[in-house]
């Protein structure tokens, strides 16, 4: 919680224009309270009830990672396991009806499990709203909330997968209530096979294949597309603390409003339907850190497509993996809002309908404070970052074309136009600081140059073979023929997304910014 803090105290809160892609009403609304305590859960006022019948009850059936099992079990080890005393610990509370559920209090150990039945997938009636209403909740063996089953909007068709989604009708809802501050610690729960699904190899030593029975990788989870909304003031929070992953949706997850702040171990938002899932944030304000608790994780992770519209979105990648403050695998749209985010790798941006930009620096940066000041001296970005990190990704309304100085602290930056060794959208990693080759290293035993090739010391000291001489005005090696122009791109062929041609290789002071995608590379504090 210290941590959720001091992120929320580095962020300068804007409260974004909700543009929506819901048609539900941004409003607290009225429903069925649900008042949680570890010394009794209450319904509309009265005592909950183990009755599954009922729309509401509660139970001690948490799934979860079962200790003590062999390879035959799932894909989970040691860590991700947990004691049936430790899972019985936990209260879960039921809902199995559609509606409007008003969740508050507190509960220590316990899990909101949504499940609406089998047919529910299929059944544009079967939605639930949970709005959070001051609500504190840990899990310490699964996710803290969860939708097991709801009406599923979208739909898995990889071939007609876009990134304009509408989610307006999906059966998963969340409201953060007006000027409540509700807070959601929660685990995960590895991979668990489905028994009658194994395949084993020929010696039956490893499973070859197997199905999927449970797999909830984030603290609030949902199996279906996920809608949040803030309350009609959009003040309330919702504060996520995540062992492994933070907000889930196994296919699309739209944000539209209110103020979310995730720590976690792994990424901190993930939608994970290969080529398909859509994270779509309208509005509100998304504030990140992903913290290394597992080694690795993003600030937010799309299997499929990330597009920003508004808001405000303060993302930062693990900072000592790979990994990127915003990454998608289908491509980045920046259209509006906000975006300050921070990481080790940097994704594809595509085309997007407001001017970005990306700062490569030379060496990995370690915390402190980035601002972006215009030709005026004026403020355009300021945020306090404490992963270490080596791209950093901004992109504005008040971006516009013009000169602006980069600052870290009191230390002004300096880089140069454009990005070298981009390709694919990937950017040509650096060699790690202190790279070598090591002491040991040989060839592979037998390897030998072709006979008669010399491997040139210098740019232009080349053989030839025996018996030949090169001609009188043959251009030295890196020259071109007097007279010849460098090729150019044919007609009609674009270079890769994210690959500027206006790579300059001159350190300049001042970062100048055009209209659409700017990139600068080499970015160093100032000699």
């Amino acid at each position: 919680m210290k941590k959720i803090l001091a992120l929320i105290t580095l962020l300068s809160l804007v409260t974004g224009v909700f543009y929506g892609c819901s048609d539900k009403k941004n409003e607290t609304v009225d429903g069925t309270k649900i008042a949680l305590s570890d010394s009794g859960i209450t319904v509309d006022g009265k005592d909950i009830t183990n009755d599954t019948l009922q729309a509401v009850y509660s139970a001690n059936d948490i799934v979860y990672y079962e200790e003590g099992h062999d390879f035959t079990y799932g894909e989970g080890d040691e860590n991700d396991s947990h004691s049936e005393s430790a899972a019985k610990a936990h209260t879960v509370v039921h809902i199995t009806k559609a509606g409007n559920y008003i969740i508050s209090g507190k509960l220590s150990k316990g899990q909101i499990a949504v499940d609406l039945g089998e047919d529910a997938k299929e059944s544009p009636d079967a939605v639930v709203t949970l709005t959070l209403d001051n609500a504190d909740i840990t899990c310490e063996v699964a996710p803290a909330v969860i939708f097991y089953s709801v009406y599923e909007c979208g739909t898995t068709d990889e071939d007609s997968a876009t990134k304009d989604v509408d989610t307006s009708k999906a059966g998963a809802n969340i409201i953060i209530a007006d000027g409540s501050e509700n807070n959601i610690t929660g685990s995960y729960v590895a991979k668990i096979y489905k028994p009658d699904s194994i395949v084993f190899n020929e010696d039956k030593t490893e499973v070859e294949d197997a199905k999927k029975l449970h797999k909830y990788d984030g603290a609030f989870y949902s199996k279906m597309s996920m809608n949040i909304n803030g309350g009609e003031k959009g003040d309330g929070r919702l504060n996520l603390t995540a062992e492994n992953e933070g907000l889930d949706s196994e296919l699309h997850l739209t944000i539209n409003s209110g103020n979310i702040n995730i720590v976690s171990g792994n990424d901190g938002i993930n939608t994970n339907e290969d080529n398909i899932s859509v994270t779509t944030i309208n509005g509100g304000t998304v504030s990140i850190l992903a913290d290394g608790g597992t080694g690795e994780g993003d600030g937010i992770d799309s299997n499929g497509w990330l597009v920003i519209n508004g808001g405000t979105v303060f993302a930062q990648g693990c900072g000592i993996s790979g990994d990127a403050g915003i990454d998608s695998d289908k491509g980045i749209h920046l259209n509006g809002g906000t975006v300050f985010a921070t990481g080790n790798m940097l994704d594809r941006i595509s085309e997007s309908k407001q001017n970005f930009t990306v700062f490569s620096f030379a060496q990995a940066q370690d915390k402190g404070t980035y601002t972006l000041k215009n030709s005026k001296n004026a403020i355009i970005s300021e945020n306090s970052v404490e992963n270490k990190f080596t791209y950093l990704v901004l992109s504005s309304p008040e971006l516009t074309e013009g000169d602006y100085t980069l600052w870290n602290g009191e230390t002004q930056l300096q880089g140069t136009k454009g990005q070298s060794g981009m390709g694919g959208g990937h950017p040509m990693q650096e060699p790690s600081e202190g790279f070598s080759r090591p002491e040991d290293f040989s060839r592979p035993e037998g390897f030998t140059l072709p006979e008669g090739m010399i491997r040139p010391e210098k740019p232009d000291d080349r053989t030839f073979p025996e018996g030949t001489t090169p001609p009188d005005d043959m251009p030295a090696r890196g020259e071109r023929p007097e007279g010849e122009e460098p090729p150019s791109t044919p007609d009609g062929v674009q270079p890769p997304d994210g690959n500027p041609q206006d790579f300059t290789g001159k350190i300049s002071e001042t970062f100048t910014i055009t209209d659409g995608a700017n990139y600068f590379s080499s970015v160093s504090a100032i000699k």
